[in-house]
């Protein structure tokens, strides 16, 4: 009560934040008599005159109501577009580093052009980041007409694109691309072996549109990069006979969040048989040693509790196949992730494929957290305001539309069974229909919007669906759902980033219209003809109360309902939205339908009679917010787990860059040794432990085997008085005397290749042994519970374990290999055997559509001619001369 009336008195904090926003509108507006009269090159002079009062120390602060008017001046010229208030009020939200929440066709897309230009600026470039490769494309061809007023350069990032475009367009000012191809080409990035060779110059702003989808949503399962790992077929055969010999009591089931796991009693049942079985190290299922038992131990028990033939899967061709639920179609070449896929494989003793290891991997929430400034802008994020506060650090703020909102969001209509729900709707539809008002329909899943479709087809309703699949198709659909008599079938996240307009979209409509068509009397003619029917249309529709939006169900996400109801109403415009509810949909009847629907009957309810009511809609709220806390508390729990390796990959990804850029490592390597030989001597000779309990044989073996050298350790530790410390610098003194022989012997600077080439490859190795090893630990650490762990203080702490041996492990294989080596072919140990991208995957499942966005990555450059060395690109030493001659490179064309 009392907060209700100090936000009458004082405004709520979002009115006070608006305030001082709308102080710095002002000022922008004050300076457009002062743009409007500016030549076109004078407009343009005006960036060069920004940078240079940034060189001499003016904060991008100050110079914002310039930038913005400059932008807006442009907008104008290039588009016709003035950026409304509203907007620019959206644009310094951008610019703060905050969440600008604005309703469906408020014009977030022009909206981004104001930070991005001032942040630009300064030169070190600006991402603008997108959920699929058609708005990325659009987005940026739309919006350079405007860059180009002002000077400013623009790139695209998209699917297929070769290294060098990527690299070209990573140094435009403003960069657009979807979250994947900015995320896989940080770990692509990651994983090069030369400075050069990297796409990225580093991250300086980023500006995320649909950034509730992307931050939140697609941040459910993170970006993995995989290659073929060791087979370990047996291990996969041998734990899938044990299964069988569990009990119900062994395991529980969970529905809900469609998982499986060991009891306390099942998990002393699998350690039994696993020892019995010769598969458990050490003393117990807990020891490190057995975590990759036990994570093919859990998947094992996934393949046979969770996954039914025929359902899930089919087996055909000796081969298992995964089934699509959505589409009930068979998906060639898809494999379940992390071993599930070998699980299945020897559950229905077909051969086992290879299991795919992850080389690189990251989360959306670690990668978008590397910019130095990072905003975002929706439709839809007051709902998830404090994640985004939590996890990101990001403020969400409410930009009020440009014109008040005119729909009428009607109270959800409840029905005892889907039959009935469906009915309704299609009555609805009908009605719609019969006096000419266009419909949307919106459904939670693909299956459901074909099962609407097919009911409609039988009334012979001509209707368009749209399924998340096909994006540019997508938006010239839902550019037209607008129109008069049209019915849309929609996924409810399909079509995003384009506007429905009443009476169709003119600008698509001509250009689908004029394609082909040279003669501009003709483009003028059809131009008029279309501007003149959606003008007619756009009146009818309005007449008859605009777009009727329909929900087939309440998605479990609030932000997904309104998303879907925000399509009605833009800039003014009537509209109505309505949900069709029953209680055999999902939420329903995961939250206790079962007893409503006893209480209804007895009620008296009729068959197709619903039940209306504001204090219901209250209710499925409460649901659907418990739902999203789940889901957050799934987010949240990824992101700790992440973090973990977050700060491992760090430090290995800034070791690597650094090292790339020098080109003497020699130093670092001599520290290895020097830990190398620290290590040795300290196992072999305790601290303030007497010289007859030194173990000097074992000592003078592993020098043997380590350094290759065969010293006279044993009369060193017989001179009197002598100590651990004085055995230490002679080894060092010794190692460091024989690389210095040998660098003298093949020349310092292929000794110095030879030494970074060498330290890269073996570091890129162990860190791949390392995220091996970790996928297995996080599966195995969930069993700690049963013995009264903390499941993340286990992982961290091992992890943390993992990590210092594999540095030790580091050092050690880079001290071996180098005292050893001898150059008989320099060059065959100077060429670096570069990650084989043919066999590498880049793969995002969207938690939304269940499907998996694949990247391939970079395209190949173009085809090599053999007789034009100019087209062949870089060919690696080894690799078979493009001549065709059938030598290798290095031995042909290659030769030095």
């Amino acid at each position: 009560m009392f907060g209700t009336l100090a936000k009458k008195i004082f405004g709520s904090s979002n009115d006070r934040v608006l305030k001082v926003i709308q102080a710095k509108v002002d000022k922008i507006n004050a300076l457009e008599d002062q743009f409007t009269p500016l030549s076109d090159d004078e407009l343009k002079a005006k960036t060069a005159e920004f940078r240079s009062r940034l060189d001499q120390g003016e904060k991008l602060d100050a110079l914002l109501p310039e930038a913005f008017a400059a932008v807006r001046e442009a907008a104008k010229r290039a588009l016709g577009e003035r950026h409304y208030d509203v907007q620019l009020m959206g644009g310094i939200v951008l610019h703060e580093g905050k969440i600008t929440e604005m309703k469906t066709g408020e014009g977030k897309t022009l909206v981004s052009t104001l930070a991005a230009y001032l942040n630009a600026l300064e030169g070190k470039g600006v991402h603008v980041v997108t959920v699929n490769d058609y708005l990325a494309k659009r987005d940026s061809e739309w919006m350079s007409k405007v860059y180009d007023k002002l000077g400013i350069t623009v790139g695209c990032i998209e699917g297929g694109l070769d290294e060098q475009a990527r690299r070209a367009a990573y140094a435009c000012d403003i960069t657009y691309g979807t979250n994947n191809e900015f995320g896989f080409d940080y770990l692509r990035d990651n994983m090069k072996f030369e400075a050069e060779a990297m796409v990225q110059r580093g991250f300086n702003f980023a500006v995320v549109d649909e950034v509730d989808s992307i931050l939140i949503d697609e941040a459910r399962t993170p970006l993995i990069i995989s290659g073929p790992a060791e087979d370990s077929s047996e291990l996969y055969r041998a734990v899938n006979a044990l299964i069988p010999q569990l009990s119900e009591d062994d395991y529980e089931v969970d529905e809900k969040s469609k998982a499986v796991s060991f009891t306390e009693d099942g998990t002393e049942t699998i350690e039994k048989l696993l020892d019995e079985a010769g598969l458990l190290k050490g003393e117990n299922l807990y020891d490190v040693e057995n975590v990759a038992a036990v994570h093919h131990a859990n998947q094992a028990l996934r393949a046979h509790k969770l996954f039914t033939r025929d359902k899930d899967y089919i087996v055909k061709d000796n081969k298992v196949v995964i089934i699509d639920e959505f589409t009930g179609r068979m998906m060639e070449g898809r494999r379940y992730s992390d071993g599930l896929h070998q699980a299945l494989e020897a559950k229905e003793e077909v051969d086992i494929q290879p299991e795919n290891q992850t080389l690189a991997s990251i989360t959306f929430q670690n990668y978008f957290r590397l910019y130095d400034k990072l905003s975002g802008m929706t439709g839809t994020a007051a709902t998830e305001a404090e994640e985004f506060m939590e996890i990101y650090g990001l403020a969400v703020v409410e930009i009020p539309t440009n014109v008040p909102v005119q729909r009428k969001d009607v109270d959800d209509e409840i029905y005892r069974t889907a039959e009935e729900k469906y009915a309704a709707i299609v009555k609805t539809i009908e009605e719609c229909q019969g006096r000419g008002q266009p419909v949307l329909v919106g459904t939670v899943s693909i299956e459901k919007s074909e099962y609407l479709s097919e009911i409609l087809k039988k009334k012979k309703i001509k209707h368009n669906v749209l399924n998340a699949r096909y994006h540019e198709q997508e938006a010239e659909i839902i550019g037209q759902a607008g129109r008069l008599n049209a019915v849309t079938i929609a996924t409810n996240m399909a079509g995003r980033g384009t506007d429905i307009k009443l009476g169709g979209n003119t600008d698509m409509m001509i250009a689908a219209q004029i394609d082909g068509v040279e003669d501009p009397a003709k483009i003028e003619k059809i131009t008029a003809e279309i501007e003149a029917d959606t003008a007619e249309q756009k009146k009818k529709v309005l007449e008859l109360g605009g777009l009727f939006v329909i929900g087939t169900e309440r998605h479990e996400s609030r932000r997904i309902d309104n998303q879907l109801r925000g399509r009605s109403g833009r800039q003014g415009d009537p509209g109505t939205s309505r949900f069709y509810l029953s209680l055999e949909d999902d939420l329903m009847r995961i939250f206790g339908s079962e007893r409503m629907d006893g209480m209804l009957r007895k009620l008296g309810l009729e068959d197709g009679e619903a039940i209306i009511h504001p204090w219901i809609n209250k209710a499925l709220e409460k649901a659907q917010q418990k739902v999203e806390a789940r889901n957050y508390d799934i987010r949240k729990n990824l992101l700790k787990f992440d973090d973990v390796m977050n700060d491992q990959r760090k430090v290995i990804y800034e070791q690597r860059i650094d090292l790339m850029g020098q080109s003497d490592v020699s130093e670092t390597i001599k520290d290895m040794r020097a830990d190398v030989i620290d290590q040795l001597v300290s196992r072999h000779i305790p601290e303030k432990a007497y010289p007859e309990q030194w173990d000097i044989a074992g000592l003078t073996e592993e020098v043997q085997q380590t350094l290759g050298m065969d010293l006279p350790i044993q009369d060193w530790a017989n001179e009197e008085g002598i100590a651990d410390e004085e055995i230490r610098d002679r080894l060092n003194d010794h190692i460091n005397r024989k690389m210095a022989e040998k660098a003298a012997k093949y020349g310092p600077d292929v000794m110095r290749m030879v030494e970074k080439s060498l330290l890269l490859q073996i570091l890129d190795q162990v860190w791949k042994e390392h995220l091996l090893q970790l996928d297995h630990l996080r599966q195995s650490v969930s069993l700690r519970a049963y013995a009264q762990k903390d499941p993340l203080n286990e992982y961290k702490t091992e992890a943390f374990n993992m990590f210092q041996a594999m540095l030790d492990q580091l050092h050690t294989s880079v001290t071996t290999y180098l005292s050893h080596v001898e150059l008989q072919n320099p060059e065959a140990i100077i060429e670096r055997e570069e990650p084989d991208e043919s066999q590498m995957q880049a793969t995002h499942i969207d938690p939304l559509t269940g499907e998996n966005e694949v990247d391939h990555g970079a395209a190949p450059a173009q085809a090599a001619i053999a007789s034009d060395p100019s087209t062949w690109g870089k060919v690696r030493r080894n690799d078979p001369c493009p001549c065709g001659s059938g030598k290798k490179y290095k031995h042909c064309h290659g030769a030095v």
